[in-house]
């Protein structure tokens, strides 16, 4: 399988493309430390070694040397968390809307400054196995109908953007249909607002809340499991799953720069869906 560096790999993309050369680390000084969430088939040595590589390319590009970053991995939010707080890392790489959650439960918690996050993001979907093409193909035409009749604009607003800072993301009740066909789909449940598993073994957020709208215009039934994020493609290939939730570099972003390979994070035998949602990426980080 291709190795998968999405949210770590972007993260760093993100800071040293929109990195000043006036940040309070300069390229003198010791490494940032960034957490980020395990990847399949990818140990630490090896993702500072393609990001090393990445690295120098963009030096060529930007024409000055830019803050070095180490990465650090972890098998869940929470665990990046108790590392920041206590200065194990330096930063965490995630999403905008997770940002948000994370510095409304605790105000110690600011976005870096320097990045410029609408430039660079990943493009949600779903992932699949190559075999299973109707699937997909019955996905991407429910995304469709999704973006063109406004539910995914209201889903956004309900889940995302509307969401009080002291609100947990809404649960999320998945229709059943007698004698239909069963699709399980794997989820982490560790990353809200987008998707999580509540206190009450509940799913909540906003990939769930897409997922069961899915599940409904599909009239098929829902089945969700809850894996670790570096398990999802094993879960999926070994058909444990049906489906698993997936974030992609948008090709724009960085493939036309000749940064990264095209599909760099999609793994063999898997296909994706058309995305549902873009999202920028952000570093956070503890109040100076």
């Amino acid at each position: 399988m291709k190795k998968i560096f999405a949210l770590g790999v972007i993260g760093i993309i993100t800071t040293v493309i929109f990195t000043s050369c006036g940040d309070e680390k300069s390229a003198n000084d010791s490494s940032i430390k960034l957490g980020c969430i395990e990847h399949l088939n990818l140990d630490e040595d090896a993702g500072n070694s393609r990001r090393k590589e990445i690295h120098e390319k963009i030096e060529q590009l930007v024409g000055y040397k830019i803050p070095p970053h180490e990465l650090k991995f972890f098998p869940n939010l929470n665990s990046m968390q108790m590392s920041i707080e206590s200065e194990q890392i330096d930063e965490i790489g995630t999403y905008q809307p997770v940002a948000n959650y994370l510095m409304a439960k605790n105000p110690n918690f600011e976005v870096v400054a320097g990045h410029t996050p609408k430039e660079v993001g990943d493009n949600f979907c779903f992932a699949f196995r190559t075999e299973d093409a109707e699937l997909k193909a019955d996905t991407d035409h429910v995304i469709t109908e999704m973006k063109a009749d406004g539910t995914l604009d209201k889903l956004i607003k309900t889940y995302i953007t509307d969401l009080k800072a002291d609100e947990e993301p809404p649960t999320v009740a998945f229709e059943t249909f007698r004698g239909a066909e069963t699709i399980t789909v794997a989820v982490t449940g560790d990353l809200p607002p987008f998707d999580l598993v509540l206190p009450s073994g509940k799913a909540a957020g906003f990939n769930t809340a897409v997922l069961s709208e899915l599940g409904k215009r599909l009239q098929k039934n829902i089945e969700v499991i809850q894996v670790e994020s570096a398990a999802r493609a094993a879960t999926l290939i070994s058909k444990k799953s049906d489906i698993v939730f997936w974030a992609i570099i948008p090709q724009s972003d960085a493939v036309l720069l000749n940064i990264i390979p095209a599909n760099v994070d999609k793994p063999e035998g898997v296909e994706l869906s058309i995305p549902y949602y873009r999202s920028p990426l952000v570093h956070v980080g503890l109040k100076k």
